[in-house]
């Protein structure tokens, strides 16, 4: 059945949104692929420049909260704007650093709007559809995530293995003006549906351990993946063989399975966001335990990598689900709360990644990162336990 004028018109800013997440994403995590060449040009460790991961995760997990809260109640086309303008300016920082202290700071400037942008995104989505299909909302939000993966972070590394890491950046930044330019022309305006609650109200749901449960969830679930997926470009040159034009397409194959954990993950996380994430954790945390023990035949690293791409992009929408839905009080804060969360995630994971290398070496980081995998299911089985039903309205199990 097509779709009527008013459903077209309602999705416009939904899709939009998502395009304008593709440089957002794109530019926190494109670095992945660029560190082995960065590392190199700024004479530093790959574990060194893979701190630039964490300082931007734990910008985004110590800000993200106070200031989507804070911003919350301002007009949202001009904070989305002025949020593509942010990156843009942060990216040309980023292609001109000459020193890894200037590189960090070019990474602090986004980190400090990312969760603000992905945190209205969502809440304005979700307002659009109706809180029963946040799923389906969010996924398509997400679907900037997905594709940021699919062609942002491989892409940018083909460019940089053809012209330099810095080319990669530069072709962000003007990436992000263009957005910004076509959110002020086409994004319509995006009123309010209700006042947002004071401040301190909105911080009142950390009281509830149900909402600190799910935060925490996030987190473990981030810390898990990033462990290893921070370090992914640098075992497949280092331990696959591969050179990095290759590391770039296969990049591209993980993100592009990864549409179909997006796809799948939208509808099944309205049913049971906790068993969603099982779902996709349990049998992921598998997969990294295999990975460098086949990292040579390259028929089985391309399966266990297809399943980690399609595992990896479904955890990010269900994730992002699950958070929101435990804190539907006040939506946008508990998006960014899961941001938060998984940002704080992705910090950790890239440390453990980082010590793991330093002291064990890089076919030890698998491993590594599914045991924080296993104790991220074993945290959503305890909450799937003692999670129950209240008053109709929030989390099915």
């Amino acid at each position: 059945m097509s779709m009527t004028t008013a459903e077209k018109t309602s999705i416009l800013p939904i899709l939009l949104l998502s395009a304008a997440g593709f440089t957002v994403l794109t530019t926190e995590f494109v670095i992945v692929g660029l560190l082995p060449s960065m590392a190199r040009d700024l004479h530093v460790s790959v574990s060194q420049a893979g701190l630039l991961v964490t300082l931007f995760a734990f910008t985004v997990a110590v800000v993200g909260p106070a200031l989507t809260a804070w911003l919350s109640r301002y007009d949202r086309k001009s904070l989305f704007v002025s949020t593509l303008l942010f990156f843009g300016i942060s990216n040309i920082l980023a292609a001109t650093a000459p020193n890894i202290g200037i590189m960090g700071f070019a990474r602090f400037i986004p980190a400090l709007m990312l969760p603000v942008f992905w945190a209205l995104a969502s809440e304005t989505a979700v307002d659009i559809t109706g809180p029963e299909r946040a799923g389906k909302a969010i996924s398509m939000i997400s679907f900037g995530i997905v594709t940021a993966t699919i062609f942002g972070i491989p892409v940018g590394t083909l460019i940089s293995d053809a012209f330099g890491w810095r080319a990669a950046f530069a072709s962000i930044a003007v990436l992000a003006f263009i957005k910004a330019i076509a959110l002020m022309l086409f994004l319509p305006k995006v009123p309010l549906k209700k006042q947002p609650a004071s401040f301190l109200k909105q911080f009142g749901i950390l009281k509830n351990p149900v909402v600190v449960g799910h935060v925490l969830l996030s987190l473990l679930v981030f810390a898990g993946m990033f462990t290893a997926y921070t370090y992914l470009a640098d075992i497949l040159e280092r331990l696959a063989g591969f050179d990095g034009a290759t590391v770039g397409w296969i990049l591209m194959g993980f993100g592009g399975v990864g549409m179909i954990g997006n796809w799948f993950a939208g509808r099944i996380v309205d049913r049971s966001p906790l068993g969603a994430t099982i779902l996709f954790a349990a049998p992921m945390a598998v997969g990294m335990i295999l990975l460098v023990s086949i990292v040579r035949s390259h028929a089985l690293l391309g399966v266990v990598l297809a399943f980690w791409g399609i595992a990896q992009a479904a955890l990010f929408t269900i994730s992002h689900v699950r958070v929101m839905k435990v804190a539907a009080e006040t939506p946008a804060l508990g998006a960014s709360l899961n941001i938060s969360g998984a940002n704080a995630g992705i910090g950790i994971g890239a440390i453990i990644g980082g010590r793991v290398i330093d002291i064990n070496g890089l076919d030890h980081v698998g491993g590594a990162a599914a045991g924080v995998m296993l104790l991220a299911v074993a945290v959503a089985f305890f909450l799937k336990l003692g999670t129950k039903p209240k008053l109709g309205h929030r989390v099915t199990a």
